[in-house]
Parts: C-alpha cells; structure tokens; sequence
C-alpha cells in the first residue's frame, strides 16, 4: 500500500512539474525562456542537494525538429517529385549506358539513389548561384553523387545529351563527363574536387572562415551567402573530415552547413553495423559546438512518434543496430513489423491499423522533401555556430532487388530489363518497354511543366549550379623597384634565403595595390621563418580581435591579433593551411579577388604529408606559393630523420600545373616570385608555385650580368660562374639551394689542389628542365619530318666540356630525371636516405655533397673518361679525409 501511495506521489509530482513547464511555453516565455528555466533549476538542484544530471552527448534517436515546428513547403511538392524522378532516371541512365558501351567502365548509382532529395530541395529552394547583393552559396557536392548532378544540368539544358552518353569516355570526339568533380576536366563546370574523400569537409570549414577573413579584411561584403558540404557517413572517418571542426565552432561559421547522407553503409557493408553513425557524429558534433540537426523519420512517422507518450517507440527506435536497421530496409513489412514493433504489444498496437505494404513503405527523413526542407531552413537561419543535418536515407533508394540498402549496392553499374522496368515504373517515367533495354535518356520539352518549373526555382536563386566562373580581372604588373634591391647581393653580409624571402614578402605587403592581396599563412612556425616581424606590419587575423594582453606586449615584435589581421596563423595545421591557400589560391574565380596566399612551411610536411591536398589544389587551377622552409636534407643542423627534407622536388614532380624551384641566391628568389605573380595573376595562368627556402645564414652574391641569366633562372639553368683556369682538365658543376655554396668551395679546390678548371652552373628547377625537355622529346616524335626542337638543357650545356657533375640537398634522382638531355655523362650527388640529427658540415659529409665529396665525384667522373688515373683518386680520398668503409646514408 505504502509502496502505491509513493508511485501515486510521484506521478501528481510529475505532473505538477510538466504542468508548470507548459504554463511557460503557453505564456509566450517560449523554448528560449523554458531552456534557461531547466539549466536554473539544474544549477539549483547540483548546488543544493548535490543531484548531477545524467550526461548524454546525444538526443533521443528523433528527429531534431518536430512536426509542429517545420516551416512550411513552398513548392509544389508533386512538380518536384516529376522533376526528381527524371533526374534519378536519367543518372542512373548515365552509369548504365556507359558500362553497357564499356565494360568495367564504373561509376555509381547508389550515392545519388539515397541523396536525390537532398540535392533537389536545395536546388529549388535553397543553392543561391546569386543574390540581390551580389554574393552567392558555394557547394561541395559529394563526389560519387556527380551523376545526379550532370543528370539534372541536362534537364537544364546546360549538358547536352552527347556529353552524358561519354560519361567517363572525356577523351571521345566532343568530350564528355569527368568521373568526379574536376575543376581541371570541367573548368566551367565544378568548382571543387571531392574525392579523394575527407578533402570536402575540411575544404568548405576553411573556405568558409576565409569568406570572413575577406569580409572582416575589407576585401568583400558581408551578404549571408552559405558554404554547403555534402558528405557521406562513412567519409566521416576520414581524418580529415573531422579534424577541423572545432574551428568551425570556434570561429561562430554559420556560414556553414554540412549535410551528411547517412544511408548507414560504406563501400563493403555498413558503416556502423553495431552502432548508431548518426549518434555517434551527431555526439562528435554537438561535442565541438555545432548545431546539429537530425532528419531521422518522414511524415509518416509522425503520427506514430506523437502517440508515443510514453516513449517506448522512441526508446525501441534508439535501441535498433544499423546493420539491423539495413536488414528492415530490405525485408518485408511483416518481417519489419514482427522484428521492430514485436518485441512490446504495445508497440505492436501502435501499428496495428497499418498493413504490411504501409509499413515497408514508410519512408527515412532523408526522402522526404518536408522532412528535408523544414532542416534546411532552420540551418539557414540559424545563427551563432555551424549546423550539421544528419539526414537518415537508404543506399541505392528506388533499385529494389538490384541493390536497394544492400551491401553490393556501392559496386552496383547495370540493370537489366526487368529491374530497369521496376525503376522506370516507380518512378513514373514515360519510357516504352521496347526502349527500356537501351536505357535511353529522357527528357520533357522545353515548354514542359517540369523544365519550366525548373529553371524558374533556378532564375529565382540567381541562376545554375554548379557553375565556376573567372570572375577576377587581372592586376596589373608589379613594379620592379621592390625587387631591384636583391639584384644587387648582401655585399659580403650573411642572410638566408628564408630571410631574403621574408624581407621580399615585407615589401610586397608595404604595396598600395598589391600588399592587401597578400595572404600569408603560417602553421605555428613564424619565428622559426624569421617572420616575427610581420605581426606588428600587418597583425595576426581573428576574427574577435585581441581580447588579452600578450606576454610580450612590451617588445617590439609582439604577437598582436587584429580582426583585420592579414596573416593567417593556422597553428599546428598543414592540411588547414594548406586549406586556407586552396581558399584563397583561387578565390579569384570563387569570389573575383585575386588574393595571392604565400604558405610557408617545414618542406619537410608538405608533400609527404598534404600530397592530396597539394593535388586537389592543382585540379581546382589554384594560384599562390607554397614556400618550404628549412629546405633539404642537410640544412636543418639537429633535427633529424623526421624533419629533415631530400625528397620534396621529387614529389612535386607528378603534379601537372606546379612549377618547383630551389634558388640557391636572393635575386633568384625575387625574379621567381616577381614572374609567378605576373605569370598567374596578370597573365591569369592556371599554374601555382613550389619555392624551397633555407635557414643558412651566406653570402648572398650579385646577380651575373647578361639577359640569360633572367631566362635560365625560370627555365631551370644558367652559368653562374665560368671559371678562370686555362688548365686543360676541365668539368661541369651544377649545384642547386644551399649546396651551391659547397659546389663554389669544390670549384676553388679542383683549380687550387688537382689543376682541374670548372665552371659552375645554378639549377634552379629541375622539374621546368625536365618538362620542357619531355615536351622537346613528344614534338619531334609526333613531328618527323620538321626540324627536331632542342631541349632548353642540352641548348644550355653545349659546347661545354668535361663531364658533368650535380649536386644537391634532394634525392640523386632529381638531377638524374635530366641525365638523358645532357651533353656528357652526369654523375648525380644527393641526399638519398633518412635524415639524422647533427650539424650541417656533419650531415653533408654523411650524404656526401660537402665540398669534399663533389671534388672526389668529379675525379671520378675525370677517372671514368681516362683522364685521370685511380693513383689520383685513392691520393685525394685521403688527402680529403674520406673514410671509404662509412656507411651508406641511402640505406643506413
């Protein structure tokens, strides 16, 4: 009896406490006044009785907005279901005829099945191409969705039906469709490449706070344009996807939206078979600050969810695994309705007067364009922090038995006639039975109601999309004054090319119309860079400003944060960094302001490290300088086999559009840079740059006189220094970056100690000499009977006597790539092999380039033509302190 009084006690409690929390709502205190009530009473019983709330990183497995608050459909919700329909048909058309043209030819079906809703309410709704003010959206479209998207563009009437019937065929004579977004393939048509997968996410959170960089800066008007990301679930795991998220949050972006396609599978099963993907992110989400929306349940479980009073719908609905979840998708309604709802009679109550057919029919959150609509609008207007809506759909939606929510569904490429009948049936599209085993493309006339509807909803938002655009007129070219001064050397002073190129950057921001379109961003090594300076020139950006006094307010270079700061400081991020130059490198298409980002960083964590980015880059045309600091294997005294870079040139090597240089002298350095602003920025090339700097203080030598000198600096190669000797044993020493120094000491001790006279030749990019090398090789191939072209290289170096010997700080490959071009045999020295932690004399006498070295390499050489004999070699290796039985640096 006692025990019925106190469950009587608690049930009038309780209804006492909901009662008073309705009066709240019902009073026009609202969820605003009721949410500031619980975190009151919350505050109140930890304070007074010591009660903690139980902690939860997740909501109930719900949708985030319920059906009282969506905000109203404002189209024609049967107009939008034709159109949809034709789009899925004709992307899946796309795959289908291809692979039936070409066997294995790929693509995919299943992402844009489970996304099309999606896509279609934000295309006729929400993607703005333009608004009154002049701003405009910017979408990352997943990547294995971009049939739906050339689908839908030909119902535009923007692709034309030859191009669709070569997806994946570009090189067929009209071109076709690129496999996934490429700004490089499609130049006016993507504007962000996707895959590899994880680039997405991280790109659009730094290109969205490079949008507030630029408003904060000045540079553009603030006009509520958004950035949408469109990812899937099992792209999540994806360092990258995750990794940055917290800056989103930190920097208040809600100018950013992420839409996760959660059709709970990846490419070989589930993504969390024995989870939940949607808590887990939205846990991760919630947890870095972000507004998250979960679009769990259609319509049809309204009903449903709001006679669920006591919870145990809900409550059964959270306790489902996804890969329980894949199975319903796939069985039938009874099996659905016995294996969901019958584990409580209640629950199977609450779903008696539906029929097994209703059951299989009710439909995700992710397909139901209400459902969608009322997340995309509360993302939209939210404002404070990035959303993330967490849209619940099935892999392969509308492909029945040939793949729907299965686990072959990713790999699925054909159909064949009775599942194309399926498709084309359930989706009402206006195809005879004859045709269907073509799969033929279909689309209404212009004057359809469909077509019309379509390009209204698009005039209305500003226009297509996606569509990349030019939009920068070109700047005019910078004057020579700001780099007459390091023409003329330090004058026996000492300084680094790190150095020179920080006192190059300097004068360039001190420029009326160029210095504001400088970007510079550093991953937390400023003052390793020498760049300390530049903090008092023109601050550190933030988007909140200095909202502390800095420990070293009181010295001249203090650190000093501004909200017009001009240089990024990403902190211990090269893939970030690396982010904000893709944002800035071509937001001269993206925005029409020609910024040109200089990222300088530890060489050693560029390529090895931010290689896809790096390629993304270049897909995306992007413009800008990479500046790798502490460059080569055997400048870094100390640090050892983790930082010390050989191999960088080596890997800039495959990317197409980049242009990689190791200047040895500060002249070098000012003509690359003045020539690469001009190059991609008044002459509008799609090309950027890769530049290696290093940290060792020498004497920076004036430029030689003569216009080959300009000419052989950006093609690669130029005589620095002929030598004085009229002996008759005479070489070629060709030195790159820092080893240059050691090449000019080698060249004083051939004269001095072995009579041998060589002149010394500045390699400033093997790469440019190899391409154009290459592109000498392919002419005359394609061309027998003109005239052969001669490479760059070979028209350098003729004439030239005595072997050929190069050093430098990378790997022996780099200058061997040119080995076939040259005149004479070469012998490569390089840095093959890991680093090690010492002094510079030491490294280099370990990775044999010193001074030492390059002289017994050019004996060899000399040795190897006859004209010196062994007697000659084994009396220098000794006379030159060489330990003969050291160990290899390439292997030890």
């Amino acid at each position: 009896m006692a025990q019925t009084e106190t469950d009587g006690q608690e049930v009038l409690e309780t209804r006492e406490w909901v009662d008073s929390l309705d009066y709240v709502l019902s009073k026009g205190g609202g969820p605003v006044r009721a949410g500031r009530l619980l975190q009151q009473l919350a505050l109140h019983a930890k304070r007074a009785a010591g009660v903690n709330l139980p902690f939860s990183a997740t909501t109930p497995y719900q949708n985030t907005i319920a059906g009282p608050q969506q905000a109203p459909f404002p189209g024609s919700q049967e107009m939008e279901r034709r159109i949809k329909s034709l789009v899925r048909w004709n992307a899946l058309a796309m795959v289908v005829r291809a692979n039936k043209i070409q066997e294995g030819i790929g693509g995919h079906i299943s992402t844009f099945a489970s996304a099309a809703t999606l896509y279609e309410v934000a295309f006729n709704h929400f993607f703005q191409a333009q608004t009154e003010s002049g701003d405009r959206d910017f979408v990352y479209f997943q990547g294995h969705a971009a049939p739906g998207i050339y689908a839908r563009a030909y119902l535009e009437g923007r692709i034309p039906k030859e191009k669709l019937e070569n997806f994946r065929r570009e090189l067929k004579p009209g071109g076709g469709l690129s496999s996934y977004p490429h700004p490089w393939l499609m130049p006016n048509f993507w504007e962000f490449p996707t895959v590899s997968m994880g680039l997405g996410p991280i790109q659009a959170i730094y290109h969205a706070r490079f949008i507030r960089y630029l408003e904060n800066r000045g540079l553009k008007q603030s006009t509520g344009g958004k950035v949408w990301a469109f990812l899937g679930d099992g792209e999540m795991d994806e360092p990258e996807s995750l990794g940055s998220i917290t800056l989103a949050s930190r920097e208040n972006l809600d100018n950013l939206i992420f839409v996760v396609n959660c059709n709970l599978q990846r490419l070989d099963g589930p993504v969390r078979g024995n989870g939940k993907i949607i808590q887990e992110l939205e846990a991760i989400f919630r947890g870095a600050g972000w507004n998250v929306i979960k679009v769990i349940w259609g319509s049809d479980w309204d009903a449903l969810i709001r006679a669920d009073g006591d919870g145990i719908l809900v409550k059964r609905l959270g306790e489902v695994s996804d890969g329980q979840y894949q199975k319903y998708f796939v069985e039938s309604g009874a099996y659905f309705r016995q294996n969901l709802f019958g584990t409580d009679p209640r629950l199977l109550k609450m779903v008696e007067h539906l029929s097994d057919e209703q059951l299989a029919r009710m439909r995700l959150g992710g397909h139901d364009p209400i459902k969608v609509h009322a997340a995309y609008r509360a993302a939209v207007d939210h404002k404070g922090s990035p959303t993330i809506i967490l849209a619940k759909t099935i892999k392969g939606y509308g492909l029945g038995e040939a793949g729907e929510g299965k686990n072959i569904t990713h790999q699925q490429k054909k159909l064949n006639e009775d599942e194309l009948q399926l498709f084309r049936s359930r989706f009402g599209i206006p195809i005879p039975d004859d045709e269907l085993h073509n799969a033929p493309f279909y689309r209404p006339s212009d004057d359809s109601a469909e077509i019309k509807y379509m390009q209204a909803r698009r005039q209305q938002l500003g226009g297509y999309m996606p569509q990349r655009k030019v939009r920068a007129t070109p700047l005019k070219p910078v004057p020579e004054s700001h780099f007459e001064e390091f023409y003329k050397g330090t004058d026996g002073r000492e300084a680094s090319t790190t150095m020179v190129f920080v006192r190059l950057l300097a004068k360039l921001l001190r420029d009326p119309e160029l210095g504001k379109l400088i970007v510079p961003i550093i991953p937390d090594e400023a003052r390793t860079f020498g760049m300390e300076a530049l903090f008092r020139q023109v601050g550190i950006y933030s988007s909140v400003g200095q909202l502390y006094e800095p420990v070293d307010m009181d010295t001249l270079l203090y650190y000093k944060e501004a909200k017009n700061g001009q240089i990024l400081e990403e902190g211990i991020t090269e893939a970030g960094s690396m982010c904000s130059l893709i944002a800035a490198g071509t937001a001269y298409a993206n925005h029409g302001i020609n910024t040109i980002p200089f990222f300088i960083y530890y060489s050693m964590f560029g390529f090895q490290r931010i290689g896809d980015l790096i390629w993304a880059a270049a897909d995306m045309r992007c413009r800008g300088f990479l500046v790798g600091g502490t460059a080569g294997r055997t400048t870094l005294a100390g640090e050892g086999l983790q930082h010390q870079d050989g191999h960088s040139h080596v890997l800039a090597l495959p990317v197409p559009n980049l242009l990689a240089y190791d200047p040895a002298f500060a002249y070098e350095i000012a003509i690359i840079i003045q020539d690469g602003i001009k190059r991609m920025y008044v002459d509008q090339e799609s090309i950027f740059y890769y530049l290696t700097v290093t940290n060792e203080p020498l004497p920076m030598p004036e430029m030689p006189k003569g216009e080959h000198v300009r000419e052989g600096i950006l093609r690669g190669l130029y005589r620095f220094k002929t030598s004085d000797s009229d002996a008759k044993l005479r070489v070629q020493l060709m030195g790159s970056g820092t080893i240059m120094f050691e090449v000019l000491k080698a060249q004083t001790i051939l004269k001095e100690k072995y009579g041998v006279a060589a002149d010394v030749w500045s390699v400033t990019s093997y790469k440019e000499l190899y391409r154009d090398a290459n592109d000498c090789v392919r002419w005359n191939m394609l061309h027998p009977k003109e005239t052969p072209k001669v490479p760059y290289v070979t028209q350098s170096l003729q004439g030239a006597q005595g072997p050929f010997i190069a050093a430098s700080d990378y790997m022996k490959v780099l200058p061997e790539s040119i080995s076939q071009w040259v005149p004479g045999k070469l012998l490569s020295l390089g840095t093959d092999g890991f680093g090690r932690s010492e002094n510079r004399a030491a490294l280099r006498d370990f990775f044999e380039v010193d001074a030492k070295h390059i002289v017994l390499g050019t004996l060899t050489a000399l040795a190897r033509e006859s004209q010196v004999g062994p007697d000659v070699l084994e009396k220098a290796i000794r006379d030159l302190g060489i330990n003969p039985e050291k160990l290899n640096p390439a292997i030890s």
